[in-house]
């Protein structure tokens, strides 16, 4: 569909709103779950939830073949999924030090059942008995690897996660976790952040494409050594339920490895602008917000009401929010998307008018669901439904 085309279907099947507000179009969603499980390549993949942070999109893709169970971003959040039964299995992505939690959680005997919290060293098991007492339910854990890229000593290229590196670590503490009563290793997980979460073609930079393309090559061979080594010491000492991997950004590299039998993935659902940076897929923009033109300050200008949704990372242009429909806006550098008001300048400015939308993209999926109650669902050229946000739900997990 051309950009024009895809404007006035956009206009036309939202015209009843009052911007700002947020859409999903479906049919760019569902064609994005689709990709995404063709990359998987078979494995099946377990769906992030703080890169879609709306339930009723959760279900959606849960009940599509290739996704099985949720990654998400904290233990209250897992245990409000399970009360609604959004999904049987529910891994917390990141290890938690929330009392209040750890006592709902071994206080529901079904949550118990459902939910691994992710641990790195025995301190986090110290911590859960801590808040429980010594005899505590038995907690679900899964052990996460740092698959970090170290070439040379003092070298660190990947995400500060886990100290766990080495397959001799590994299966010393998957050793003694067993040994610890209370608790039963059921998973690894191992994210390769500076693969799937970094792109290898940055929009005119192909200097640095060509090092991030260069550094990724490596980095995935001598993880695919490392991680088959790492669980091959982990199931010596214990049995695994799953080894988790990649994120939409490595689908490919991950699912060659045959230590991993499922693969996570979220951001690829939405289409927001940093995949914009990578040359091996290209997800449909499918998770829009809408502002509308409250200025016509001069030529070539006009001025949207508030805007500034900035994505976490890095505090670099790349994540800012982008006008995206018509095309050929652009933010100013000196003011970007603001508070209360985000000029757009280009010849395309010329043509709104005061009330008109500029639709815009997040530079992350997820993070733009903090900023709305709800979002309108399209498909086709209709609205089909308006669902609540967890922030629309009352729900704020960080």
């Amino acid at each position: 569909m051309k950009p024009m085309q895809r404007r006035t279907r956009l206009d036309t099947a939202t015209k009843d709103f009052d911007p700002p507000f947020a859409i999903v179009d479906l049919d760019a969603f569902d064609h994005n779950a689709t990709d995404l499980v063709r990359r998987a390549g078979g494995r099946p993949i377990r769906v992030a939830s703080k890169s879609v942070r709306v339930r009723d999109l959760l279900r959606r893709v849960l009940d599509k073949p290739g996704y099985e169970g949720i990654m998400c971003y904290s233990l209250p959040e897992a245990l409000w999924l399970s009360d609604h039964n959004t999904s049987e299995d529910l891994l917390v992505a990141y290890p938690t030090v929330d009392h209040g939690a750890l006592r709902r959680l071994a206080a529901d005997e079904v949550a118990l059942g459902r939910v691994t919290l992710m641990i790195d060293s025995l301190d986090h098991l110290d911590l859960v008995d801590a808040a429980l007492g010594a005899h505590h339910p038995t907690i679900r854990v899964c052990l996460e690897l740092d698959v970090s890229w170290r070439p040379i000593p003092g070298l660190h290229v990947g995400t500060r996660r886990s100290p766990v590196h080495s397959a001799r670590d590994a299966g010393l503490l998957a050793r003694r976790i067993s040994d610890r009563a209370g608790f039963t290793l059921v998973g690894v997980m191992a994210y390769e952040g500076q693969i799937a979460g970094l792109g290898d073609n940055p929009p005119g930079q192909p200097l640095r494409g060509a090092i991030v393309h260069w550094m990724q090559k490596r980095s995935a061979a001598e993880l695919i050594e490392r991680r088959s080594a790492a669980v091959a010491a982990i199931r010596q000492a214990v049995p695994l339920e799953f080894v988790n991997g990649g994120g939409t950004g490595s689908l490919e590299v991950t699912g060659s490895d045959p230590s991993v039998t499922e693969l996570a993935a979220g951001s690829g659902l939405a289409g927001p602008t940093l995949f914009d940076a990578y040359r091996s897929f290209h997800p449909e923009p499918a998770v829009l917000f809408a502002l509308p033109v409250v200025r016509r300050p001069a030529r070539n200008t006009a001025t949207l009401f508030v805007g500034g949704y900035i994505a976490s990372g890095t505090a670099t242009p790349d994540r800012q929010p982008s006008p995206y429909l018509p095309e050929g806006l652009t933010t100013l550098p000196m003011e970007g998307a603001g508070e209360v008001q985000t000029p757009v300048v280009g010849k395309a400015a010329d043509s709104l008018r005061l009330g008109d939308r500029v639709w815009m993209r997040h530079a992350k999926a997820g993070e733009l669901a903090e900023r709305f109650d709800h979002v309108h669902l399209l498909v086709g050229n209709d609205v089909e439904r308006t669902v609540p946000t967890y922030r629309g739900e009352g729900q704020n997990f960080g």
